[in-house]
């Protein structure tokens, strides 16, 4: 990339998945601070503040990354990449460059802090606002895939304020056994149950709307859960394929993030050529449905009968030393710095092109 720019690290976020933003924040933290750079780190609290966590001029490859509930006080962006301070704190004294949001789930992968970055004309890296709304909600990406011809478990909706919830026994008719109820809106498996009688599905319902409005309830399919990665500009770049492989009920929260003995990332996963394939266009045809650039995760389930389909696409996958975006590129020949880098310079790039066009006739 040159000369480093001023990055801003944004992470945290009003979501569930608030700690584990964390820890890809570090990750990333730990791939840049071995060039010179200007780095600017704000963490978004849960309630909503923003905090100035630190800021690292030039090369520090002793920097560490701050501690939980360290803050230097609360800021506000402005246009042109400038950060002011609310508390009499001193303000980094160069404008960002470039944002770097790895906020996952809502109000951060959603196309929120997408659209207020571009409202303040500052690059971003990951997809931008359609792309990040359109991927965030499962509905909507069932909808658009289905349209471009894209298989997608089947499904149906229900909504927090429908007169009427869907039953078990209409769902079973028509989706078969067992049943996933999944909030519409979040990632990392946050408030996911997998429901295998009729006593189950009114409470897996319940703590589903506990997350979000809108519940998708899908067909449990028998088979692998194969995933992909996605980089750079349309034509995206397409990883080898890995496989989750887990001995729990299905991939939770628990088994991602909390059970270290519990899931294996098998990387590459072990497909024929013709499957490998078809799995990786599929990758690149979603992102192109979903007008999806810079970097996603985009997810498979392989039936036992060898039907393939888009489970979903994560437009903020995680960065962290468990997760399985980064595990992807470092065995198709991208180390985890040059990943970042990369994506950097992806975000500059595409910002410039963007203001390049006309805005009057």
């Amino acid at each position: 990339m040159g000369t480093r720019p001023h990055v801003l690290l944004i992470y945290g976020g009003r979501s569930a998945e608030h700690a584990v933003s964390v820890v890809s924040a570090r990750s990333i933290f730990d791939a840049l601070r071995s060039e010179p750079w200007d780095l600017t780190l704000v963490c978004i609290e849960a309630e909503g503040t923003w905090q100035l966590t630190g800021y690292f001029e030039g090369s520090r490859g002793t920097a560490q990354f701050p501690e939980a509930h360290i803050s230097l006080g609360r800021i506000v962006l402005a246009h042109g990449g400038r950060i002011i301070p609310l508390d009499g704190q001193e303000a980094p004294r160069r404008r960002v460059d470039v944002a770097f949001p790895v906020l996952h789930g809502t109000n951060g992968e959603d196309g929120t802090i997408q659209g207020l970055l571009t409202l303040y004309d500052m690059p971003c890296v990951g997809a931008g606002v359609l792309a990040s709304a359109a991927g965030m909600d499962k509905v909507c990406t069932k909808r658009l895939l289905r349209e471009a011809d894209i298989p997608v478990v089947d499904f149906r909706v229900a909504r927090q304020n429908d007169v009427r919830r869907p039953d078990y026994d209409s769902c079973v008719r028509a989706l078969g056994h067992p049943l996933f109820v999944k909030p519409a809106n979040t990632g990392s498996s946050v408030g996911i149950s997998k429901v295998r009688r009729r006593s189950e599905f009114d409470e897996a319902l319940d703590h589903a709307f506990l997350f979000d409005s809108t519940v998708v309830v899908e067909s449990g399919i028998d088979g692998r859960e194969i995933e992909c990665a996605v980089l750079g500009p349309a034509p995206v770049r397409v990883s080898v394929c890995g496989e989750i492989v887990t001995s729990h009920e299905f991939y939770s929260y628990e088994a991602k993030y909390e059970d270290e003995s519990g899931t294996q990332l098998i990387v590459p996963a072990e497909l024929s050529e013709a499957e490998s394939d078809q799995i990786r266009s599929m990758a690149r045809r979603t992102c192109e449905a979903l007008n999806c650039e810079s970097m996603a995760r985009v997810d498979f389930f392989l039936s036992s009968g060898g039907n393939i389909y888009v489970n979903e696409i994560n437009t903020i996958p995680g960065f962290t030393s468990v997760s399985m975006y980064p595990r992807l590129w470092a065995h198709t020949g991208i180390t985890f710095p040059r990943l970042v880098d990369e994506l950097l310079s992806e975000a500059i790039t595409r910002h410039d092109r963007m203001r390049n066009l006309h805005r009057t006739r």
